[in-house]
């Protein structure tokens, strides 16, 4: 990367933070959950035109999901962003006690606020870049609703949305600044709704059959299963509904809702069929019936280590971010919340090991990552899930991390929306922004890293096609 582009796109996205900052911020306020989100969907697409895109709005059948282009033709670099919110997160800002706005309303518990303006900021930053040197291609971003549950970005690549995409860039809010190669979880939601027969239950307990009884023994059954599963999947499920209320009534019907996640696709969907048939079993048990709705899904994750490469050296030539004691101040009055057990842990999960710039082990003695983690060059398992894993089966794609929140905050928890306005938080964006541009930039104007990326990717899909876990027949948020 030439260095005095790289300082001119850092420099940019200086002078743009404050009006972005301002821009997240809203959309922290708005705190609309998935499919809903009209108002941060509107606003970040009119900032896209505003600076010269050409947006498209409610594609792939959702009606909050937009792409924004600026230039035309070859390479298309796609930004991906987020903005969706979680029920029942709410939080007052910039306090270190568990507080609600409104009890009981919508938050943003993981940061989705900060990534979709981020990746915005890159978008704009690279475009402007563009035009001021002229170069060929596309800079595209993606406006992609319902992260949370609702994997949005895969029915916009089961729409060919990604198809033209040269390569994905996206990032997350988190407690550390790096690049982390990860293998996420493939994943499958299905509700299983037992319906069984009414009845009183004392003087007619013979004459009703229990639809919650089933949901019982599904669980039950699963648990037993889970000693039979490999040991890298995992299972969880919610009791959505237990047919009522009235201990004196059998209940006529009840509904529990399954995640079943596994290293692969073609894994989870084996295992989700032994899961059918422990619900089928169930049901059979209990003479109730049981209808098995499909409801989303994500493929697992494909790291792209020559991307990942390119990402974290321009974050070594970045340096780190300017934190300043007021910004420590308020991590450590956030991280006075977790148990020393929760901040081990945090640092175990991200893998926070060596550091580039101080060569140091993070401890958790000081409550942001001041550094850069160490990029080790090869990947590690992670147990979670995303819908960027789908972007990354039908172009090469990299993610970045930024220090938002202090060392030991978890996603989707109150400290996470405490700390979504806060001047860290901000500060990482901005500094989230620089990366995702500058390596835009860096494959932009080198298509030997193109293509070097790509023959990785075509490696790794070699005699496995991509295959949308999401059927034809289900629409946005309504399985």
């Amino acid at each position: 990367m030439n260095h005095d582009a790289l300082v001119a796109i850092a420099e940019a996205i200086e002078v743009m933070k404050p009006d972005f900052t301002k821009l997240s911020d809203s959309i922290w306020d708005f705190a609309e959950l998935k499919f809903e989100e009209r108002r941060s969907s509107e606003l970040l697409a009119r900032t896209l035109e505003d600076n010269g895109f050409v947006v498209r709005r409610a594609v792939a059948g959702m009606d909050t999901a937009f792409i924004g282009d600026f230039g035309t033709g070859k390479p298309v670099i796609a930004f991906l962003g987020e903005f969706d919110a979680l029920a029942g997160m709410n939080q007052v800002a910039n306090i270190a006690v568990h507080e609600a706005l409104t009890e009981g309303a919508t938050g943003h518990g993981c940061g989705h606020n900060l990534l979709g303006v981020g990746s915005l900021m890159a978008a704009i930053a690279l475009a402007n870049e563009m035009k001021a040197n002229n170069l060929p291609g596309t800079v595209r971003y993606y406006g992609c609703p319902g992260e949370e549950g609702g994997s949005g970005k895969t029915f916009m690549v089961r729409a060919g949305l990604f198809d033209d995409v040269d390569t994905a860039l996206t990032w997350h809010p988190a407690p550390f600044n790096g690049v982390r190669s990860t293998n996420n979880l493939a994943v499958l939601e299905y509700y299983y709704r037992f319906k069984g027969i009414a009845s009183h239950a004392s003087n007619a307990a013979h004459l009703g059959r229990s639809a919650l009884d089933a949901v019982e023994l599904m669980n039950v059954g699963v648990n037993f299963l889970r000693e039979h599963m490999p040991q890298d999947c995992r299972v969880h499920y919610a009791i959505t509904d237990a047919g009522g209320k009235a201990a004196n009534v059998v209940q006529a019907k009840a509904e529990v809702l399954y995640l079943i996640r596994a290293p692969e696709m073609p894994q989870a969907l084996d295992l989700a069929k032994r899961v059918e048939k422990v619900a089928r079993g169930a049901a059979m048990m209990t003479e109730t019936e049981v209808e098995v709705v499909f409801d989303t899904a994500s493929t697992n994750l494909l790291p792209n280590i020559a991307l990942e490469t390119v990402m974290h050296e321009n974050m070594v030539a970045l340096g780190p971010i300017a934190f300043d004691e007021a910004d420590l101040v308020f991590a450590r009055t956030i991280q006075e919340t977790f148990t020393d057990e929760a901040i081990r842990s945090c640092i175990r999960l991200y893998q926070i090991k060596g550091d580039v710039f101080s060569n140091t082990r993070i401890d958790g003695s000081t409550p942001l990552h001041l550094g850069l983690r160490a990029f080790e060059g090869y990947s590690h398992f992670r147990a979670g899930s995303t819908d960027v894993g789908d972007v990354s089966w039908v172009t090469p794609t990299v993610q970045c991390w930024t220090p938002a929140w202090a060392i030991g905050t978890n996603p989707h928890t109150w400290q996470v929306v405490a700390q979504g306005k806060s001047a860290a938080a901000h500060k990482a964006m901005a500094h989230a922004a620089k990366t995702l541009a500058v390596t835009g930039l860096s494959l932009m104007t080198s298509p030997s890293l193109l293509a070097e990326a790509r023959a990785e990717w075509r490696e790794k899909t070699e005699g496995k096609p991509y295959i949308c876990p999401i059927p034809e027949n289900v629409m946005p948020g309504k399985g």
